[in-house]
């Protein structure tokens, strides 16, 4: 992945594929030059937020958009889309893997589509 590239991503609406997600966005972090902390730190907000997404749906996709500049990587995690809205019975849950989240990246914006978090190259 090289610096202004974008990659994207789009998974069922399931949590199986979770770790394949989190191998890919390690896999781009590794190529833009984080060092191990760094992408372990990325790769438990990438899950995160993906955790986040599921519990919006029943079914339909999570879309995810990798965007590599030269001083950092922004991920954004959209809620599913074609999806039968569900009441999110685990508000702790996510309101801890949130806290997770905005502890480990440096930036993070949430709107109605989803979440985007930015990590800076040091």
């Amino acid at each position: 992945m090289m610096n202004n590239d974008s990659v994207f991503l789009t998974i069922p609406n399931k949590p199986d594929y979770i770790s394949m997600v989190r191998l890919t966005t390690s896999s781009l972090a590794n190529k833009l030059g984080f060092d191990f902390d760094t992408i372990e730190d990325i790769k438990v907000s990438i899950g995160e937020a993906c955790i986040n997404s599921l519990q919006f749906c029943h079914k339909g996709s999570i879309s995810i958009v990798y965007e590599s500049y030269i001083d950092k990587l922004t991920i954004k995690v959209s809620n599913c889309k074609d999806n039968i809205p569900k009441e999110i019975e685990e508000k702790k849950d996510r309101e801890l893997g949130i806290l997770i989240i905005k502890s480990l990246m440096d930036k993070v914006d949430f709107t109605d589509e989803g979440i985007e978090m930015t990590k800076y190259i040091k």
